[in-house]
């Protein structure tokens, strides 16, 4: 069944944050209850445009599948301007490392391919996407340090920490496209 949209946005071959640096473009020239259909290429997508429609209170209605090709549907729920909500405690890639060796511990939120080319010593993978299920493995006492590719996805992330009693949580910005130091690999 085809799903029906009042405007369709061409985000293939985009990574984050772009598609939701567009899809927030166009969701501003909506009206309120109008569907924006999103196409995108990027497995991660899922997760980042349902996590950033729930920060801003658009309904995320869901996504289907065509070959490579996800079909995101959102509706936007307000005539007023959302103002997007941003996750106060934040932390320089620099002072991760130190932070992290006195008791603090690096959430990687990227894909899994992101993370096994490339990421901290010692940060564990929980794709975003997975975040609900795995909430369970990490310590609501612990300083928890959230990193991704630019900072979004970790916002999202951490806001999702916050609401759910996580009381030490840092988005790591700018995150691990500006990172200098050492990597691990896990491929």
């Amino acid at each position: 069944m085809a799903v029906k949209a009042d405007v369709m946005l061409d985000a293939k071959g985009l990574a984050c944050p772009m598609p939701i640096v567009k899809t927030k473009k166009a969701m501003n020239d909506l009206e309120e209850g109008q569907i924006l259909e999103v196409q995108a290429t990027d497995k991660g997508s899922k997760a980042d445009l349902a996590a950033w429609s729930e920060t801003v209170g658009h309904q995320y209605i869901g996504t289907t599948e065509d070959g490579d090709v996800l079909y995101h549907y959102i509706r936007k729920c307000s005539n007023d301007t959302m103002v997007e909500k941003t996750h106060e405690q934040t932390i320089d890639n620099q002072e991760i490392v130190t932070r992290a060796a006195n008791g603090g511990f690096i959430l990687d939120v990227r894909e899994e391919a992101e993370y096994a080319f490339g990421h901290i010593e010692g940060a564990k993978s929980v794709p975003m996407g997975e975040l609900e299920s795995r909430m369970n493995e990490l310590d609501k006492n612990q300083e928890i340090y959230v990193i991704c590719r630019t900072g979004k996805r970790s916002d999202l992330v951490a806001q999702k920490l916050a609401n759910h009693g996580f009381k030490n949580v840092y988005n790591v910005l700018p995150g691990m496209a500006n990172w200098n130091g050492d990597l691990t690999k896990s491929i």
